[in-house]
């Protein structure tokens, strides 16, 4: 998973910032990216990802990762955003914010020379490659998709504590059963990205006549 940014080692690049997001989907919370320089020539086994990987593996590959990056970047867009802007806008513009936030273990902020992205084409100076399902054939990506998926779980089970009857511990804000079920009954509250519901508030305005 190291081919792309060996290349890119191998042309002089020294940080390489590689970004994912995660919550792009969610019918509630914030769309979380991160970017992550990570040492050249590190491979992290069982780094994939992190759609691919259960819970406990995250949470462990989190730390190791944590503690292996040379800079981690988070960036994040609350549902507000998502409905004033579209998730896309939304999501680009928080990757975007991911690399202004990028900082080394000493709190220096790191200027990346190169930026690696999953799919996304980003509107910055710095020379990128945009690789459809990077995080599943790049090493960066996928450690940067871990990050953001435990950082962006992490929120929505604390959510789950103020809003318990959403499930959100169990569904992070995606559209299960269980979730849209609570959303007919209770109706949406502050983190739900009121775009993402028109259908399922149409079905509830609709049961209302029945």
């Amino acid at each position: 998973m190291l081919k792309i940014e060996t290349e890119l080692w191998d042309k002089g690049y020294k940080y390489i910032a590689c970004i994912d997001e995660v919550g792009r989907g969610c019918l509630a919370g914030s769309v979380v990216t991160c970017a992550i320089v990570m040492p050249q020539g590190v491979i992290i086994e069982g780094v994939n990802d992190s759609k691919k990987l259960t819970a406990k593996k995250r949470d462990i590959l989190f730390e190791l990762i944590k503690d292996s990056a040379v800079a981690i970047g988070v960036g994040e867009m609350d549902c507000r955003t998502v409905d004033e802007i579209n998730i896309k806008n939304a999501t680009k513009l928080a990757m975007k914010q991911a690399i202004e936030n990028l900082r080394d273990k000493d709190g220096s902020k790191i200027i990346p020379d190169f930026v690696l992205t999953d799919a996304e084409k980003l509107d910055i100076k710095i020379p990128q490659l945009n690789i459809i399902h990077g995080d599943a054939t790049c090493h960066g990506i996928a450690a940067a998709s871990i990050i953001a998926k435990v950082t962006r779980d992490r929120q929505m089970d604390e959510m789950d504590k103020i809003f318990p009857q959403y499930r959100f511990a169990k569904n992070k804000g995606y559209g299960t059963k269980d979730h849209v079920q609570a959303l007919l009954e209770y109706g949406p509250i502050e983190i739900h990205r009121k775009t993402f519901l028109k259908k399922i508030l149409n079905i509830q305005e609709q049961m209302s006549f029945i």
